[in-house]
């Protein structure tokens, strides 16, 4: 089975998730933002091996750390979509404007298209492109055990912002209620912040989207 385990990180409190199949523990992180030591003890004590990068975008605390752990650790990153590649271009620019520790470059081992899919051991994910926070989001979905790790796209509550450079309202809207929700109301999604809540959830009481 697909198991996940969520670690808040960076003073940003960025949901860092673990991802494994419980049969042979191969294991990917999504968006090690940063707080490396924690995230690899936190490795060790489930004795998982981690194998894989994987980005939904490139925000400093959901990348930041990832040029760092992919280096000493020898792991491809996989994605995000090629839209962010202007927020990766600027990340040591992002560490000094949010007062993060400095981000080392990277380039990603496989860029993510909207379709594509994701392989944990015997497990496979579904990728899709959802733009509006930053132009190259991708949200990462498992329909096994209806979960959608959707990074900064949607909130318990609220939505992404559109505010930083790439950012825009409806584009955003659109992946969300075109992308995310044909995945089912009974689907539960892990945001970059904050607790989890479920699509059907959202739908009814989101003040940004609900009724959509």
């Amino acid at each position: 089975m697909l198991r996940y385990h969520t670690h808040p990180v960076t003073a940003f409190a960025q949901n860092c998730s673990l991802v494994w199949d419980d049969q042979t523990m191969q294991a990917a992180v999504i968006d090690p933002g940063g707080d490396l030591p924690a995230l690899l003890a936190e490795v060790a004590r489930r004795g998982l091996k981690l194998e894989q990068i994987w980005l939904t975008h490139a925000h400093i605390d959901h990348a930041g750390g990832t040029g760092q752990l992919a280096r000493e650790q020898n792991l491809p990153i996989i994605g995000p979509h090629p839209g962010d590649q202007f927020w990766i271009d600027g990340l040591a620019q992002q560490s000094r404007m949010f007062g993060f520790p400095p981000a080392e470059p990277f380039t990603p081992t496989r860029w993510l298209q909207d379709g594509d899919t994701v392989t944990l051991g015997a497990h496979t994910l579904n990728v899709r492109h959802c733009p509006g926070h930053t132009p190259g989001h991708v949200v990462f979905h498992s329909p096994e055990i209806q979960r959608a790790f959707v990074g900064d796209v949607l909130f318990a509550g609220s939505i992404g912002r559109t505010d930083f450079p790439g950012g825009h309202h409806q584009t955003l809207i659109d992946s969300i209620t075109q992308r995310l929700w044909p995945m089912g109301d009974d689907t539960v999604f892990i945001p970059g912040h904050g607790p989890e809540s479920s699509f059907g959830e959202e739908r009814l009481t989101n003040q940004y989207v609900g009724g959509t």
